[in-house]
């Protein structure tokens, strides 16, 4: 089985009125889930450099009924490229995205720049390459290292989660 969104969230334990941003939210899958863990006086920020994506986004939140939340268009690997303020956001998702990332040493550091002191981060992330799914075995980035370019930039491990088959998830926060 793929990784589940709800169930990774709910290990994640966010609280109702919580502000998140999904970085490379895609589709959309965490952001919608997010959003109704957060509830309405809660607020999510879907980040992503697709605006196709982003539509979808704002029409499934539409349906779903839940104004919490809200599609930026941004470059989550450009430092201040989500459009953010610095310390806004209470948790930060990077879900299926650290793969796709060309500057992987400089994402924390955006990561680090929204989020507030003590806030935390929800890592998922493809395990390995197989088949046709998931990303080439060449662009693979294991649990170590995703959990060791966030303690470089001052992120402490806090623990891992269950993710799915082909997953790993950690959260760390930030100090």
């Amino acid at each position: 089985m793929f990784s589940d969104p709800q169930k990774n969230l709910e290990q994640f334990n966010l609280e109702l009125g919580a502000r998140v941003a999904d970085l490379g939210s895609g589709a959309g899958f965490y952001t919608v889930a997010t959003a109704k863990i957060v509830g309405e006086k809660g607020r999510v920020y879907a980040v992503d450099t697709q605006k196709d994506m982003l539509t979808k986004i704002k029409n499934n939140a539409t349906q779903a009924r839940l104004l919490n939340i809200e599609a930026i268009w941004g470059n989550i690997e450009k430092l201040g490229g989500t459009r953010l303020a610095d310390a806004s956001v209470d948790a930060v998702l990077v879900c299926n995205i650290l793969f796709q990332l060309e500057r992987k040493d400089d994402f924390p550091l955006g990561v680090k720049r929204i989020l507030k002191v003590k806030g935390r981060v929800l890592v998922v992330d493809w395990k390995e390459s197989f088949g046709n799914m998931g990303p080439h075995a060449d662009h693979v980035v294991p649990e170590t290292v995703a959990r060791a370019l966030f303690e470089k930039v001052g992120f402490t491990f806090e623990r891992s989660i269950r993710a799915g088959e082909h997953h790993y998830g950690i959260i760390l926060r930030r100090v």
